[in-house]
């Protein structure tokens, strides 16, 4: 089988050394198996998504010596494939509108007296999942803000026992109810990061994602995405963290280690990987 990697920015800031290391990674997999490097932009977030970012994203990979095809898939081009998916897990009774409000979710968890967290934040209490049809076709036709939430215990029902395949972790058993019934799309977007990486990895024919270890937990949501909805299933490679000389995981919102700050100061394609091999950590 051809190996296709893939690097997805968000262009919602400037890469730093650990996206540096995860397109490299990425595409020197594909260069060793005379595979195929993607390049797709991930700005569902309209409100945050820059073109100028975009381009620099552009421009930073190329200086680090990565090539890819055109046309790069940007998912604001797309929604009509997540929306289609969406549409899917609704005619599968999968999904269900939320019109919580972030106090309101709060609230209703201090009125049980806590809720457990999950990988990602606070499990989400189930609030609207118990609506009627009534109820929730009243709300919605009054205009009231509402996401669109999975029931993960319904869904993991359909889906069955789930496995994924890490390159370092090795056989993972999946355990997407730990996470709660996750927003999978909002009334004014028709996706969610889960719910749109999947699908673009399928369209895309990935089989080989590479990405940092923050999003390993999430994996086990993607696959349970990928089984209801029979999309393919890529191996997996979830790299460690690139963290600075205080011992700070790397951020967009701090730009001093930026691939263009350090660019701009004279740094070299060895000293980016060699910055890079001293900031790696478990």
């Amino acid at each position: 089988m051809t190996v296709v990697s893939r690097f997805a920015p968000s262009p919602t800031g400037f890469l730093h050394l650990g996206h540096a290391y995860s397109a490299m990674f990425a595409y020197e997999q594909a260069q060793r198996a005379n595979g195929r490097f993607l390049l797709r932009i991930e700005d569902i977030d309209q409100g945050r998504s820059r073109k100028e970012f975009e381009q620099q994203i552009f421009d930073d990979l190329g200086w680090l010596g990565l090539k890819w095809p055109a046309p790069v898939r940007r998912q604001s081009e797309h929604f009509e494939d997540y929306k289609a998916a969406l549409d899917t897990l609704m005619s599968m009774e999968l999904v269900y509108p939320c019109f919580c409000t972030r106090q309101d979710i709060q609230s209703d968890i201090q009125a049980a007296g806590g809720a457990p967290h999950g990988p990602d934040d606070l499990v989400y209490p189930g609030t609207c999942r118990h609506l009627s049809n009534d109820e929730r076709s009243k709300a919605i036709n009054n205009g009231q803000a509402h996401a669109y939430r999975l029931d993960i215990k319904k869904a993991c029902m359909s889906a069955g026992p789930l496995i994924w395949q890490d390159e370092a972790a090795g056989r993972i058993s999946a355990h997407p109810e730990r996470f709660g019934d996750i927003v999978i799309a909002r009334k004014e977007t028709p996706t969610s990061y889960h719910l749109a990486v999947v699908i673009d990895d399928h369209l895309q024919k990935i089989s080989f994602v590479t990405r940092g270890q923050d999003l390993f937990d999430s994996t086990d949501i993607h696959r349970l995405l990928q089984k209801i909805l029979n999309l393919n299933v890529p191996q997996y490679h979830h790299h460690p963290l690139i963290i600075d000389k205080d011992g700070n995981r790397l951020a967009k919102r701090n730009d001093s280690l930026s691939i263009k700050k350090l660019r701009q100061s004279g740094a070299t394609l060895e000293d980016i990987r060699t910055m890079i091999s001293e900031g790696l950590h478990d």
